[in-house]
C-alpha cells in the first residue's frame, strides 16, 4: 500500500518515509499522502517517486501533468497471438454501471495512450514490456482488456469466462519496471530500474515452463537483450488501435 487507508493504517510506504525522512510531513497539501509524486495501481508492484521537498514535489508532478516522464511497464498479457508491437490511443472514463472499473469510452473519456512490445511468447501468453505516455486510472489493465489481452491474474478486468479460472498469479501481473525523469534542481536526465518480485518472475517462469530456481537465471537472461528500445522499427509496421472518427 501506498498510503494509510480503509484497513490499512501502518506499514505503508508513506509510513515508511515519514520515519527515515520526518520533514517529508510538510510537502504538499494532502497529509495522507505527503511527498508522493504519483501513484499505482493497487497490487500493481514496481517504482514510485516519491519528493523530499516542496520544490521537488511541485517540479515533479508538472513534468507528468505535461507528459515529461516517461515510464515503461512489464507484464504478462494473456493469449499467445498478441501483435509484436503496438499502440492503442482509446479515451478512458469510469464505467457507467461498474464504478469500481474503467472502461474506454469515446464519448467521455479522457485521453489515453498506451504503447507495447512483446519480449517473449508462451503457449497462452506474452511477457511485453509497455510505454505509458499518460496516466489514466488502470489505463493499461484498461487497454489490454480493450483489445482482447486482459493481463494474468487481473480479476477486475478479466472475461468473464476466465474470472474463476485458476490464475497464475494472485495478483495483476503488472511491474512498473523503469522511470526516467529530469533532476528537479540539476535539469540532469535520470533514470532507475528495479527488477519484478518474487511473484511476477515465478509466473513468467511457470508460463516458460522452468521452476522458480531457474527462473531468476531465465530472467536475467531476458532482461539485458530483449527489453532494448527498438526505435529503428518501422512506423509502418506498428499495429495502431485509435478513436474512430467520422467521415
Amino acid at each position: 500500500m501506498v498510503h494509510p487507508g480503509a484497513g490499512c493504517s501502518e506499514n505503508t510506504l508513506v509510513n515508511r518515509l515519514v520515519h527515515h525522512f520526518p520533514e517529508i510531513r510538510q510537502v504538499g497539501e494532502d497529509p495522507i499522502r505527503p511527498g508522493i509524486v504519483h501513484r499505482l495501481d493497487r497490487d500493481t508492484s514496481g517504482l514510485i517517486l516519491a519528493a523530499r521537498t516542496a520544490h521537488s514535489l511541485t517540479f515533479l508532478q508538472k513534468e507528468f501533468k505535461y507528459h515529461r516522464v516517461k515510464k515503461t511497464y512489464l507484464a504478462l498479457a494473456t493469449g499467445s497471438d498478441l501483435a509484436e508491437f503496438g499502440d492503442i490511443s482509446l479515451p478512458i472514463d469510469r464505467h457507467p454501471r461498474q464504478r469500481i472499473r474503467m472502461c474506454v469510452n469515446s464519448d467521455t473519456g479522457r485521453p489515453a495512450r498506451t504503447s507495447w512490445q512483446v519480449i517473449q511468447r508462451y503457449n497462452d501468453s506474452c511477457l511485453v514490456r509497455i510505454r505509458l505516455y499518460t496516466g489514466r486510472t488502470h489505463q493499461i489493465r484498461v487497454h489490454f482488456y480493450h483489445i482482447g489481452h486482459p493481463l494474468v491474474g487481473d480479476a477486475i478486468y478479466q472475461f468473464r469466462r476466465n474470472r474463476k479460472a485458476p490464475q497464475s498469479g494472485i495478483r495483476q501481473m503488472l511491474h512498473a519496471w523503469r522511470i526516467e525523469f529530469r533532476h528537479p534542481y540539476s535539469g540532469i536526465n535520470m533514470w532507475f530500474e528495479a527488477d519484478p518480485p518474487e511473484d511476477f518472475i515465478s509466473a513468467v517462469a511457470r508460463k516458460s515452463g522452468a521452476i522458480f530456481m531457474e527462473g531468476m537465471s531465465m530472467w536475467n537472461s531476458i532482461m539485458p537483450d530483449r527489453l532494448m528500445d527498438k526505435a529503428a522499427t518501422a512506423l509502418a509496421a506498428v499495429p495502431h488501435i485509435r478513436q474512430k472518427t467520422e467521415e
